[in-house]
């Protein structure tokens, strides 16, 4: 079947497994097209690349963001994953959280203890905001938060995939 695959996948590597490759490669043609996108048209066009990127795209295959890097743990995702976890807000503060240099709270360690050996989160009815809205590739995080959207292109294939096709259409 893989020689009947459609034109988007082979534009977009993803079958070929060469994807992080090819996004360290285009990092420079993804700055420049954040830089000078059309903000309308890109955000026109972003909920059918999000929906087509996951459409091909299995997160429990991959989980690299919960294994590599931690989300803002803010206030109301503190409350509500301690009462889920049945814990006071400091307890799980001391047991799962930590300051970084931004003085946002995030995990104490990666991967994220919630993440369980099958790639599936274990609190994820009750995840944090950043964790339900990642990989922002539906809003306008994108194009607010280039240096963001540029990291996540290395390690999130969704990212690649979508800024691949808008490289594509751009042309």
């Amino acid at each position: 079947m893989a020689a009947h695959r459609d034109n988007n996948e082979q534009v977009a590597g993803i079958e070929d497994g060469n994807w992080q490759k090819k996004s360290a490669e285009h990092q420079k043609q993804y700055k420049n097209l954040l830089k000078r996108a059309d903000r309308n048209k890109v955000l026109r066009k972003l909920p059918d690349l999000h929906e087509e990127a996951f459409s091909k795209i299995d997160c429990l295959q991959c989980a690299a963001c919960c294994k590599n890097y931690s989300p803002r743990f803010k206030t109301p995702d503190i409350k509500r994953i301690s009462k889920h976890l049945k814990m006071k807000e400091s307890t799980f503060i001391d047991t799962y959280l930590r300051l970084d240099e931004e003085g946002d709270y995030v995990v104490k360690q990666t991967p994220c203890a919630f993440l369980g050996a099958d790639n599936y989160c274990s609190i994820y009815e009750v995840r944090p905001s950043d964790c339900e809205r990642f990989p922002y590739t539906d809003e306008d995080v994108i194009l607010k938060r280039p240096n963001l959207t540029l990291k996540n292109a290395t390690f999130c294939p969704a990212v690649y995939y979508v800024l691949e096709k808008l490289l594509k259409e751009d042309k």
